[in-house]
């Protein structure tokens, strides 16, 4: 059994606030690119753009098509109050789960506004959840008139998303709505580099993984060994399961776009190496001592200090490589999360 007197501190990293980014790139690909080599020990500085070089023939990119749907929504409570909620999932078409701000505000019989919209919220999850139901209507519509672009809270315009954010905060492969976050990973993929991809004969496969807000929810455990994820929405076809194998065989590399498709992938892959196919939920917390089974290499932004994110990608390429090539990242001036610069741990 693997056994670490890692604590979660030992996740930590120092960062200029300066350094976090607060707009996309001009272009997609145009974001920088530190390529980190496990085996050979080496970082280097490139750019997004140089990926149909940095990867080889017969590789298979595993993207993660899910939609950001505009879950944050401003509402009123009976008061003239502002209240922030944000929609998480369906209960029904008309009742769904959502994060509410602040709290108090919105206990179980509350009644809210949102324009000539009626909400009444439900009852209260043991996550801190609301379940809030919509009177005379679906959810998804009040979205579609009324929501905003789900932008972290250290994006200093999150309250009110620029018109740029509709299109950026969104991979050009999105397809199915549900996620509260988007899979940054994606963001940085054009629809001419993946031309490019393909032209160099790298196969593009797509799982879904609907984000939740475990994503940036802080690590409360003492270690990382003690942290658990909750299950997230996720869906591998049999094509990409096959191809996945396929790919595996021959010993070419899977190379997942992000942690959500790392994550996706590891929950499908079996004992054998094999990747099956899922229609449920990923399920495994990916930390210090997993065996990857399914991932040979993986496209990632620079991700929180203490974060679930934080450890998986240690647990992929090392903790102290991991840290080694941020603290280098900061002193070249790359730009971190969500609209930052990527890595490639391969």
């Amino acid at each position: 059994m693997y056994t670490s007197r890692v604590t979660l501190a030992d996740y930590d990293y120092d960062l200029p606030v300066a350094a976090i980014a607060q707009a996309p790139p001009e272009t997609r690909d145009g974001a920088r690119l530190l390529v980190i080599d496990r085996a050979a020990g080496t970082l280097a500085d490139r750019h997004v753009a140089d990926l149909p070089a940095l990867l080889r023939p017969g590789d298979c990119l595993v993207v993660n098509d899910s939609r950001v749907i505009p879950a944050r929504v401003l509402a009123e409570d009976a008061a003239g109050r502002p209240v922030e909620l944000l929609f998480l999932e369906p209960v029904t078409p008309s009742r769904w789960r959502a994060l509410v701000r602040p709290g108090r505000r919105c206990r179980p019989g509350a009644r809210l506004s949102v324009g000539d919209a009626r909400l009444e919220v439900l009852a209260a999850d043991d996550d801190g959840a609301r379940v809030v139901e919509l009177a005379g209507g679906r959810v998804e519509d009040l979205l579609a008139a009324h929501g905003l672009p789900p932008l972290p809270p250290y994006i200093a315009r999150h309250a009110k998303p620029a018109a740029e954010d509709w299109e950026r905060y969104q991979t050009v492969y999105a397809r199915e709505p549900g996620s509260v976050a988007a899979p940054t990973a994606g963001l940085h993929l054009s629809a001419a580099l993946l031309d490019g991809l393909r032209a160099r004969a790298i196969e593009i496969h797509a799982v879904t993984l609907h984000v939740g807000p475990a994503t940036f929810r802080p690590v409360t455990a003492a270690s990382a060994e003690a942290h658990a994820l909750p299950p997230e929405r996720a869906t591998v076809s049999a094509a990409t399961a096959a191809a996945v194998t396929t790919t595996r065989r021959p010993c070419r590399r899977v190379v997942a776009v992000g942690t959500t498709v790392t994550r996706t992938l590891e929950s499908a892959a079996t004992a054998e190496g094999t990747v099956a196919p899922l229609d449920g939920h990923a399920t495994v917390t990916i930390r210090p001592g997993h065996r990857f089974r399914a991932v040979d290499a993986l496209l990632t932004n620079f991700h929180l200090p203490r974060s679930s994110l934080l450890i998986l990608v240690a647990a992929f390429a090392g903790r102290e490589r991991i840290l080694a090539a941020y603290r280098h990242a900061v002193a070249g001036g790359y730009r971190f999360y969500s609209y930052g610069d990527a890595t490639l741990i391969q």
